[in-house]
C-alpha cells in the first residue's frame, strides 16, 4: 500500500465513523466495547474517552498502564483536539511530506502523532472529543478504535431500525453480519 492509499483509507475511516449524537452514556457503552475488544485480542490497554472541554467521560487502565501511558494519552488527546483528525492520519501525512510536529507548529512535549487517537466527530457538529487507546503498537491501538466504533454505530443503527418495517437498510445490515 502506498502512503497516498494509507492516507485515503484513514481519511475515509474518519468520514464514515461519525456519530449522530454522543453523550456520556454513549461514551460509557463505547468504552466498555473498547475494553472488550482489547481483551478479546488478549491485549492490555489504557483507554480514555475525553471531550474537548477536558472532561474525561470514560477511563480504563489495564494492568500494564503506567504514568507514561497517561502522559502519552494527554499528548495524543491534544493532537486530535487541535488537528481534528486521528493521530495516525497526522503521522502518515507528516511522513509523506517529510515533516515533523515542530514543522507544523506543535511541540513534541505537548503533542504526539503516533496511532491511537481518534476524533469523536458528530454529524453536523464536528469534533467534540477524542478516543485514545495506548500501551500497544500504534497501528493496533488505531485498529481497536476503528473496529469498535464501526460495531457501535452498526449496533445503534440496528436498534433504531428494529421497530421499523423491513427495509433495504435492514437487509444490508443482516447481510453484512452473515459475512
Amino acid at each position: 500500500m502506498t502512503m497516498d492509499e494509507v492516507i485515503n483509507v484513514l481519511s475515509l475511516q474518519e468520514e464514515i465513523l461519525q456519530f449522530n449524537h454522543f453523550t456520556n452514556e454513549d461514551a460509557w457503552q463505547l468504552g466498555i466495547m473498547l475494553v472488550a475488544e482489547s481483551k478479546k485480542r488478549g491485549l492490555d490497554c489504557s483507554i480514555t474517552i475525553r471531550k474537548n472541554n477536558g472532561s474525561t467521560v470514560f477511563k480504563y487502565a489495564g494492568n500494564t498502564t503506567t504514568l507514561n501511558s497517561d502522559r502519552f494519552t494527554d499528548r495524543t488527546f491534544n493532537t486530535v483536539k487541535i488537528m481534528e483528525k486521528s493521530s495516525l492520519l497526522l503521522y502518515s501525512e507528516l511522513k509523506q511530506n517529510e515533516e515533523t510536529l515542530e514543522d507544523i507548529g506543535l511541540d513534541e512535549k505537548e503533542f504526539s502523532c503516533m496511532g491511537g487517537g481518534f476524533p469523536i466527530r458528530v454529524e453536523e457538529v464536528g469534533v467534540i472529543g477524542a478516543i485514545v487507546v495506548t500501551d500497544q503498537n500504534p497501528f493496533i491501538n488505531h485498529d481497536i478504535i476503528v473496529k469498535t466504533i464501526g460495531k457501535y454505530i452498526n449496533n445503534a443503527l440496528k436498534e433504531k431500525l428494529q421497530d421499523q418495517p423491513t427495509t433495504v437498510a435492514n437487509f444490508v445490515i443482516v447481510q453484512k453480519e452473515g459475512e
